[in-house]
Order: C-alpha cells, then structure tokens, then sequence
C-alpha cells in the first residue's frame, strides 16, 4: 500500500486489539489488489437508545487507481455485528469482493450484476393464482408469483399494503417481507 490506512474510532475507545484487527484485514485486501492508494476506516458504536446492545458500523473506505470502494452503508441492524470483530469481519469481506469485481474487470472478464433490491408495498393479491403486484415507491409496479418468495410461508403471511422488499428479474420479482 501506498499510503499508510487512517483508522478512526467513533463513540468508543480506540481500542489497540481492534486496530490489529483492522490492519489484519486491510492486509488480507492487499492480496487481491498490489496498488491500493488509500485506505479509510471508521468503526462507530452508536448510542444505545433503550437497547439491550449496540450494533457496530464499519465503514471501509479503499481507493485504487481509477476507483473507490466503500462499504458500510447498511441501513439494517444486523444483531451479530454486536461483537466489532464480526462487524469488522463482514465490512472487509464485502470490501474484498468489491476489490474482486475492480480486478475482473480490468482483466476484461465480466462481471455478475445484482439486482437491486427495493422496496414497496404489496398493491394486489390474487391468492387463489398464486400471484401479485407491489408498487414500488417510484410508482411503478412489479407482478410476482408466489413461487418468488423468499420462503413458501411468507406466501401465507401476505396482505395488501404490507411493506416488503424486492428484486427487479426478467419475467417476475423475487420478493422477501420486510
């Protein structure tokens, strides 16, 4: 690397275990890309609000010539990122197949787009059809069959005006409830 990485701590102690763990992973994204120019971290722990626990966000920030990954933008609690290492843990490994991608493609082979996931509300059911529409917050509307669900019983648990979130497919939308 070219540049030494910036580690930041928000909310909490900067902890000298958790900054080994940090440089541990930005090692490991070394292996998949020589020509890494910068490296931001920032590893928060929020107020606890009421709650039990806190969930920690980090957020990676890694630069190579001509791109910029950054990880860390997950609007969803996920409970296992309680323990910083996970949270640490998951950010680098989304990270690693962002720098993954950048490499494929500047070695000319193609690269597997995701569809995006969005969000919407079920507009219309025909349940006896095993099929219904939801109506995405730009206005437009998506067919889906029952088969798309993300789960055979989430099927049963459908209503109309119920929030849930999708995949845009050719021919129909994968649909998982919120």
């Amino acid at each position: 690397m070219q540049i030494t990485p910036q580690i930041r701590f928000r909310g909490m102690e900067p902890s000298a275990s958790v900054e080994v763990a940090v440089r541990e992973q930005i090692a490991r994204l070394q292996r998949f890309h020589k020509r890494i120019t910068s490296c931001n971290v920032v590893i928060e722990a929020p107020h606890r609000h009421g709650r039990k626990g806190f969930v920690y966000h980090v957020r990676v920030n890694v630069t190579v010539p001509g791109r910029e990954i950054v990880v860390g933008h997950e609007h969803e609690e996920d409970h296992a990122h309680e323990d910083v290492r996970v949270a640490i843990r998951d950010s680098f490994n989304a990270a690693q197949r962002q720098l993954e991608d950048v490499v494929r493609e500047m070695s000319g082979y193609r690269v597997k787009s995701h569809p995006e996931r969005l969000h919407g509300e079920v507009a219309r059911l025909v349940p006896e059809e095993g099929f219904g529409f939801i109506a995405a917050a730009d206005g437009r509307e998506f067919f889906f069959r029952r088969e798309s669900m993300a789960s055979g019983d989430q099927w049963m648990q459908l209503k109309t005006g119920m929030e849930v979130r999708f995949a845009e497919h050719e021919g129909a939308s994968a649909v998982t409830i919120v």
